[in-house]
């Protein structure tokens, strides 16, 4: 069977969001949709994003494909999934009915070759999805978390009860917002093996951070005599300070790129700040001078391109 790189598709990158997964479906949707393309080729592209939509969009089809890796390299002949890959996992029978919607790829790995009944574990446990909520920090440089959850229990006679436990979840470092972390057998007891946890990472908000995948914003305020003169100034990144050169005269909204700075990965993001110049309080009559004096040595109308002034 021919291999689909589903990512490929949709146009995103193997750890885009799952937000970022809908916007990029939604897109070629609307682009591929028969009654909107007149296109020869309108109908196999929309059944492609839908084929890819149906497998990235829910949590287990996406970490059980993501396993398969990437596509062969050309001249190994039909693409064959590896031997156990769709381990720990079961997959639900989702998705449009008719054969021909779906393609063989699809069909074998998440229907007739899902698992060896052909189709989901009747008696194993359902998947439940839950969400976690970490800091910038933690995605930087990984972390450990207990969680406490409230879940169904089976209990030796095969009644289900409501218990609190603790479960230990390892964040991994670089994971982005919108990310899931599986933890297998974690999640509703069945009367075979219990079914997995999903949890969809989610960032408390920052202080000084505003993150875009892996990029980090900030802003970055600079004195007037900084921005007119350049220099060295200190910054925060989650990986500690760093000197940043500001440039001559450079102005409030300029953005200044730090190149790997962000969260780790392969490749890692940048961090991106943007400067504001912010001027000192006026408070004294010595200051007051000062600025006296530099409005006559320095004449300057920031208002000029305005005209009539």
């Amino acid at each position: 069977m021919e291999f689909k790189d589903y990512y490929k598709a949709l146009g995103v990158s193997r750890d885009a969001s799952a937000d970022e997964i809908k916007k990029a479906f939604r897109k070629a949707a609307r682009k591929y949709h028969p009654d909107v393309s007149p296109g020869a080729d309108a109908v196999a592209k929309f059944k492609e994003v839908n084929e890819a939509y149906e497998v990235l969009k829910d949590p287990e089809r996406r970490a059980a494909y993501d396993q398969l890796g990437q596509e062969p390299p050309q001249g190994q002949g039909r693409y064959q999934p590896p031997p156990n890959w769709d381990s720990g996992f079961s997959f639900s029978e989702g998705g449009p009915r008719d054969d021909e919607a779906f393609s063989d790829f699809f069909e074998t790995l998440f229907r007739r070759g899902a698992g060896p009944t052909g189709g989901a574990y009747a008696s194993q446990g359902a998947d439940s999805h839950g969400r976690i909520e970490i800091t910038i920090e933690d995605a930087y440089r990984g972390a450990e978390r207990t969680l406490s959850l409230r879940s169904p229990v089976m209990a030796p006679n095969g009644t289900v009860t409501m218990q609190d436990r603790k479960i230990a979840v390892r964040v991994p470092k670089g994971i982005t917002q919108g990310q899931h972390i599986r933890l297998a057998g974690q999640g509703a007891p069945g009367a075979g093996a219990p079914g997995d946890l999903f949890l969809e990472v989610a960032f408390a908000p920052h202080p000084v951070y505003r993150p875009d995948g892996k990029d980090l914003y900030l802003d970055l305020p600079i004195t007037p005599w900084e921005a007119a003169l350049g220099g060295q100034v200190v910054m925060p990144t989650p990986g500690g300070k760093v000197d940043l050169r500001i440039p001559k005269n450079a102005r409030s909204g300029q953005k200044m790129r730090l190149k790997g700075k962000g969260l780790p990965g392969a490749p890692a993001g940048d961090i991106y700040a943007t400067l504001k110049i912010v001027n000192p309080k006026v408070t004294t009559d010595e200051a007051r001078e000062f600025f006296e004096k530099m409005a006559k040595k320095m004449p300057f109308d920031p208002r000029a391109h305005l005209g009539g002034t």
